[in-house]
């Protein structure tokens, strides 16, 4: 059975806060975010919903260069 909408919110969270530490270390691009955090249990739309909510948040930098992003922290 599927997660209820605050198990989603927490892991949500949970992988937010594993993306702005691994950006904390340098950017990446979206391949390897998604690549790390599959390691740490998170698939791939938690992944995207959790690099959504810190842009949403103004923490982090999004570009796109042809098929690839590219994301970083700001400031």
């Amino acid at each position: 059975m599927g997660k209820n909408m605050s198990e989603v919110c927490f892991s949500i969270g949970d992988a937010a806060g594993h993306v702005y530490q691994l950006l904390e270390k340098g950017e990446s691009n979206l391949a390897n975010m998604k690549i790390a955090l599959k390691k740490s249990g998170f698939d791939s739309q938690i992944v995207l919903m959790a690099i959504g909510w810190l842009a949403r948040e103004d923490k982090i930098f999004v570009q796109k260069k042809g098929n690839s992003c590219t994301i970083k922290l700001k400031g």
